[in-house]
């Protein structure tokens, strides 16, 4: 409840871009998939643009037009994929319900190369 309240106050001064870093990240999943629906829609009804800092790349997919990969430190863009559903109504819930968001996830997962790391 605190977040909301937070981006609110922030909304209410009507920025052009609206900077959220890691914002989702202390809420559990249920509630952190409904905040962001909500801040989704909010951005496209008030026509805002919004940078999203966020390790959670389901997060990343479903919130965004674009994501940025950074490499590690010095942190520097390494790649930029478009997302693009294609699809009516578009909101953070229904894209991951669509057949893309898998094929996205795999490919942001590979780039960062976690499963490198990890050995899986």
């Amino acid at each position: 409840m605190r977040q909301r309240v937070a981006l609110i106050r922030t909304l209410a001064v009507k920025p052009k871009i609206l900077l959220l870093d890691e914002a989702f990240s202390a809420l559990d999943y249920q509630t952190r998939i409904m905040v962001t629906n909500d801040i989704y829609n909010i951005l496209r009804k008030e026509g805002m643009s919004a940078i999203i800092v966020t390790h959670d790349i389901s997060e990343a997919i479903s919130m965004s037009d674009k994501v940025l990969v950074l490499s590690t430190r010095p942190g520097t863009i390494k790649d930029i994929h478009k997302i693009d559903f294609e699809m009516e109504n578009r909101n953070p819930i229904n894209c991951r319900e669509n057949s893309k968001f898998s094929q996205y996830f795999n490919t942001l997962w590979r780039e960062l190369g976690v499963d490198e790391e990890t050995n899986i």
